[in-house]
């Protein structure tokens, strides 16, 4: 009788645990879906500064062209071309504030610092969302996830290359 019970009590531990680890598999899903919503809202706004900064009499026709498209790339990029289009944008912006030491008037002064401070906002939201990633493949590739399938359908989370890009 005792026996039973211990294997009981054993059982529903296990359970338990198993139930527990699951939560903390989604909570971490979560987590990632969330720090790429928030980098990706910081993306699209870095988009729009640099739509702004190319009708502004900051770059030369020729760069305001090239701004426009990249940022029109990254912002209707699907997420299979997202990469490529944000890197594009990354590299359009840098060629830009190169040769914007000589701005003068506040207003668009004022675009560049905006400029500067997403920038600094990205690459925070990148980090996070690294973070977040890494964490979950590493709590994902531990036995008792794989065996017991605790992560269901969810997809694997991914850390996309234009990452390692921004300004």
């Amino acid at each position: 009788m005792t026996r039973y019970l211990i294997l009981v009590i054993v059982i529903a531990l296990f359970g338990w645990y198993l139930s527990f680890s699951a939560t903390r598999l989604d909570r971490l899903h979560h987590r990632v879906e969330t720090s790429w919503a928030n980098l990706d809202g910081l993306l699209q706004r870095r988009a729009a500064v640099a739509i702004e900064i190319a009708r502004s009499e900051i770059s030369d026709p020729a760069s305001s062209m090239l701004l426009t498209f990249a940022a029109h790339q990254a912002r209707d990029a699907n997420l299979r071309n997202r990469s490529q289009a944000e890197t594009g944008l990354s590299g359009a912006l840098a060629i830009l504030l190169e040769n914007a030491e000589g701005v003068t008037t506040s207003n668009e002064q004022e675009l560049i610092n905006e400029l500067r401070d997403l920038t600094e906002k990205i690459k925070m939201a990148i980090s996070m969302h690294v973070e977040s990633v890494n964490r979950t493949h590493m709590v994902r590739n531990k036995w008792v996830f794989k065996t017991f399938r605790l992560a269901g359908h969810a997809p694997e989370p991914i850390v996309y290359e234009f990452e390692g890009d921004v300004l």
